[in-house]
């Protein structure tokens, strides 16, 4: 190839994706005018994580973690940019391909989008925006290649003509370019808080609780550096959920439906929710997706509503056997009815940490299940709870291949020292949390390499709902070393050898770390 069709080639591409920045850029403003979940990135990346089989999101979580979405998003962009610059190259040399490609993109994703579950009116529109208006800029760009690259052209003048026609033609690219980059910005701007919601949100005062939660114990937080903190702050509270664009829900538009087979359907407003005895209650919470010894599992201080109160009003029918929950943005889940009927304190909450839930946590209602994986119970944006049945409905994950009930499996975790960490010989200490929400711990054993089983201190647990901390002294010696712990539930139960994965009610064994511990 000469280097004048490598130029030729380089700058088709080039006014492609200049094409496809202006018009991703102007469809996402679009849609942060319009309503954030119509958003054309959104809108494919929903369909391709619903579209997704169970070990492809087991995968992305297990390789990225809360980062998940970004890597989504940033592989959509990444492929999107390319196929951008493939047109730019098909329009150049096939005029009228690289300009139906857009519109074809374009016309996709607006079929698509009114499919989603939280769908505005005009949710077709980004999409349909974003591929007329990279169609249009790409054939203005291509018409305004210049000419002399592909080898027309002679002499010094040809050159000089070249060299201003490329110059132009940049200007154009880099132009079209940028606009396209500053509108995105701006629309993420512009959904990073929907200004008024948010507005709503730092002004709300969460009401005082009618049963405000039991002090912390006197040293339920133990002293030693790596070790979790006891509860955890709400910017480091992980998040898994399926929603690409946190949802902006107005909590004085938000509403709660209870139906299915119940006596008497209930209606419960924001305003109402507010009225009713709150109770604060500190419970764990935990992603069934977390690995053994990982960080997806939190714990926070609650405040809400028993949704036990919520349903006696309701009066579920003596069939009844699960509630499916269901967000604003369309995901469910399957909730055991005993779960939110027996004495523990599963919640609709409001607030967390003394603080308004986050918008990524829930704003402005969510539940809150102690002892189950947040997959059958943890909905956030909740918006309808039907009383019905496990052989008449299945939810997001179940349809997935996931258990229908999702207890949180006994298990317990090393935090100190860390994994291929190097110490000093002497005086130590290995350190960690434990957990089984709503059974509690009574107990936690720590091996030393093929040693035996040590009785690890086990600090006082704010509730049987919560994670203890746990330590034990250790005189380290010289060597490599391999840790392990093992929790011991509150009936005696000594948390299983066995290795299992995530999939498919989560993942069991003993947490292990290997440590260089010098002399």
């Amino acid at each position: 190839m000469t280097g004048s069709a490598s130029r030729d080639r380089a700058l088709s591409a080039a006014a492609g994706v200049a094409a496809a920045l202006l018009g991703i850029g102007l469809g996402e403003l679009a849609a942060t005018l319009l309503a954030p979940s119509s958003s054309p990135f959104a809108v494919v990346g929903g369909f391709l994580i619903d579209a997704a089989p169970a070990w492809a999101k087991d995968t992305a979580i297990a390789w990225f973690g809360t980062g998940d979405k970004a890597a989504l998003l940033t592989g959509i962009a990444i492929v999107l940019l390319a196929a951008a610059g493939a047109l730019g190259i098909c329009e150049r040399r096939w005029r009228g391909i690289g300009v139906t490609g857009f519109v074809v993109l374009g016309v996709a994703v607006a079929v698509i989008a009114p499919l989603r579950a939280d769908a505005a009116p005009l949710s077709w529109l980004p999409a349909l925006l974003a591929g007329i208006v990279a169609a249009v800029v790409l054939r203005m760009l291509v018409r305004r290649l210049p000419e002399t690259i592909a080898g027309t052209g002679s002499g010094a003048a040809a050159a000089a003509g070249a060299g201003t026609s490329r110059r132009r033609f940049l200007a154009w690219t880099v132009g079209a370019a940028a606009i396209g980059v500053l509108a995105a910005v701006a629309a993420t701007a512009g959904r990073a808080g929907s200004v008024a919601v948010g507005a709503v949100r730092a002004a709300l005062h969460l009401p005082k609780p009618a049963k405000p939660a039991p002090p912390v114990p006197a040293g339920a937080a133990l002293k030693v550096d790596g070790i979790t903190p006891l509860i955890t702050p709400n910017a480091d509270f992980y998040r898994i959920d399926t929603a690409l664009i946190v949802p902006q829900v107005d909590p004085a538009q938000w509403k709660l439906r209870i139906h299915g087979l119940v006596a008497h359907e209930v209606i419960l407003t924001w305003d109402q929710l507010l009225a009713l005895p709150l109770v604060e209650s500190a419970a764990t919470l935990s992603c069934v997706s977390n690995d053994v010894g990982g960080d997806l599992v939190g714990n926070a201080v609650w405040l809400g509503y028993p949704i036990r109160e919520l349903l006696a009003k309701a009066q579920p029918s003596a069939d009844a056997d699960m509630v499916l929950s269901t967000s604003v943005d369309g995901f469910t889940a399957g909730t055991p009815l005993e779960t939110l009927t027996d004495d523990r304190n599963a919640l609709l909450a409001i607030g967390m940490n003394g603080q308004p839930l986050p918008f990524e946590h829930g704003f402005p209602v969510r539940m809150v299940v102690p002892g189950l994986y947040g997959y059958v119970s943890a909905t956030k944006w909740v918006t309808d709870l039907e009383v019905t049945r496990f052989d008449r409905a299945t939810a997001y994950w179940t349809d997935r291949g996931w258990s229908p009930r999702g207890p949180i499996k006994l298990s317990s975790r090393i935090d100190v020292p860390r994994q291929n960490r190097a110490i000093t010989a002497g005086d130590a200490v290995i350190a960690g949390v434990a957990w089984q929400p709503h059974e509690g711990i009574s107990g936690v054993e720590v091996q030393v390499d093929d040693g035996p089983w040590q009785r690890a201190e086990l600090a006082p647990a704010i509730s049987a709902d919560t994670w203890v901390q746990w330590r034990l002294p250790w005189s380290a010696a010289a060597g490599q070393r391999v840790l392990r712990c093992r929790a011991i539930g509150a009936d005696g139960t000594v948390q299983t050898e066995q290795m299992a994965p995530p999939a498919p009610d989560g993942a069991t064994g003993w947490h292990t770390v290997s440590v260089t511990v010098n002399a």
